[in-house]
């Protein structure tokens, strides 16, 4: 049977990629029996933001200004009515902290290395949103890491060099060239791409939609 292989370009800091991370799991199971395989692939919204991070509610008010036109609100609103139905919890109001997020992209990267990226994704983005965590905090990351079955010393190791970092930006500037512009953004098999928090039954779509195309072999 043919597999599809599927890219999710993300970042933990958009509330949009963790809906569209649920999403994705229930498009799988909708889209069987097709099997699919997936690699999460790295996107930062903000590579300025230090590697401390900066205080998030001055972040944001630096980034939207007084949201005039009321848009931030309304896809706030969106978001914590959404997320619930996806068993998601957005505590926006409680986050204390706005990372820079190139070293959870860094954990990321080796827990796909190791068959445990979905937990890490998905405990990364939890840590975020819904326990108030800063995942900019290499301390933070390593438990993250360490409870998804992670070994400790070597995340240790890892974290106190900048490995993988430069590879991690390459990437991104790879589909930044490709022309995501947007996260989440959902690659399938390399040919076609779907961008945006779209419904589990439009990805399941894509995911049929790629199995009568499969990728191009060299």
């Amino acid at each position: 049977m043919t597999t599809v292989s599927v890219d999710i370009v993300l970042d933990p800091v958009c509330p949009w990629c963790w809906l569209g991370h649920r999403y994705w799991l229930r498009a799988r199971e909708l889209a069987a029996p097709v099997l699919t395989e997936t690699v999460y692939r790295p996107f930062q919204l903000d590579s300025a933001v230090p590697r401390a991070g900066s205080d998030y509610q001055a972040y944001m008010k630096k980034r939207i200004g007084d949201d005039a036109s009321g848009r931030w609100k309304q896809m706030r609103e969106h978001l914590e009515t959404a997320g619930p139905e996806a068993g998601i919890v957005f505590n926006f109001d409680q986050i204390e902290r706005r990372p820079n997020t190139l070293d959870a992209h860094r954990l990321i990267r080796w827990a796909q290395g190791q068959g445990l990226a979905e937990p890490v994704v998905e405990a990364v983005f939890r840590a975020y949103f819904e326990e108030r965590r800063d995942i900019g905090d290499r301390a933070v990351l390593t438990a993250i890491g360490e409870e998804a079955g992670l070994h400790r010393d070597v995340l240790d190791d890892l974290f106190k060099s900048d490995r993988d970092a430069g590879e991690v930006q390459r990437e991104e500037a790879f589909y930044r060239s490709l022309g995501v512009s947007a996260v989440p953004c959902f690659i399938f098999n390399g040919r076609f791409a779907v961008s945006g928090a779209e419904a589990p039954e439009t990805l399941a779509d894509a995911v049929r939609r790629a199995a009568a195309q499969p990728a191009e072999t060299e």
